[in-house]
């Protein structure tokens, strides 16, 4: 059974969903919703107790200043708050696209917060050795959601940022809701920036597990190359998951046991992934 919440905090208020029992797992993603996470969180309730959120500014997640943007360092202090409503000293967290970037913000801030951080796909350009041709790009996808609206943006997004080929693109503005063409507008506008020139702490993250997960089908993706780039950075060798960046949602159940499989081979030395 899921049971939906709502939590106030600084500029906003964070709805989340709460399924299963055990030892606690968020879920996050950025700009993606809980919703895309529905199925996955579905299959491992069955061992976990699965926190899934939308992102501030997302959502079900309105903001009190829709012209103020939020940073990397912000929402993790959202999930920080989350764990604090459910009473979790800790958990363990999946961090998808930029909710990879989250995570890594988390860890590195309140490491006594993270159990097992799994990193995957984040959008770090700045790790890449082509960073200022991919912040060009952003750029490029900035200005086009002023000028010529979110669904040309996002279609620009989707080639020149994220690398798909331009049926994707098509695809995604074709497919995208009023609600998706919302948050996209709302990520170009005051989040895209900030979380692509996020760079990791790594010294601060030296004290977490941390786990880079990468797309079996993404390796045409930029973000492919962003999650290899962070593994080499870390000296450890990335995961491999069932399908692109998208995983989690097109292949459910089979991600699911990768991931459940990943946060369970840890240290007998490693502290339980949260508690209730």
């Amino acid at each position: 059974m899921m049971t939906t919440h709502t939590i106030t905090v600084p500029g906003a208020r964070i709805a989340y969903d709460v399924r299963g029992s055990g030892p606690v797992l968020v879920l996050a993603g950025f700009p993606m919703t809980a919703g895309p996470f529905a199925a996955m969180a579905e299959t491992l309730a069955e061992h976990h107790t699965v926190i899934t959120f939308d992102p501030r500014g997302m959502g079900r997640s309105p903001v009190d200043d829709p012209d103020k943007g939020s940073t990397p360092e912000r929402r993790a202090d959202d999930v920080a708050a989350i764990l604090d409503a459910i009473g979790a000293d800790k958990a363990d967290l999946l961090g998808s696209s930029g909710g990879g970037v989250t995570g890594l913000a988390l860890a590195a801030r309140r490491p006594e917060r993270v159990g097992v951080l799994v990193a995957h796909e984040p959008p770090l350009f700045e790790l890449l050795p082509d960073a200022a041709e991919r912040h060009a790009a952003t750029e490029d996808v900035i200005a086009t959601c002023r000028s010529e609206g979110v669904r040309a943006a996002l279609a620009k997004f989707m080639v020149g940022v994220v690398g798909y080929d331009a049926r994707m693109g098509e695809n995604a503005v074709r497919h995208s809701s009023e609600q998706d063409l919302a948050d996209f507008a709302r990520l170009f506008a005051h989040e895209l920036r900030s979380t692509t020139r996020h760079v990791p702490d790594l010294a601060a993250l030296a004290g977490t597990r941390v786990v880079v997960g990468v797309g079996i089908d993404s390796t045409p993706l930029v973000t492919s190359r962003t999650s290899r780039a962070l593994a080499a950075r870390m000296g450890v060798e990335p995961v491999e998951f069932p399908g692109g960046h998208g995983g989690f949602r097109t292949h459910p159940a089979e991600f699911a046991e990768v991931l459940h499989r990943t946060l369970t081979a840890r240290p007998a030395s490693t502290e339980p992934g949260g508690s209730r």
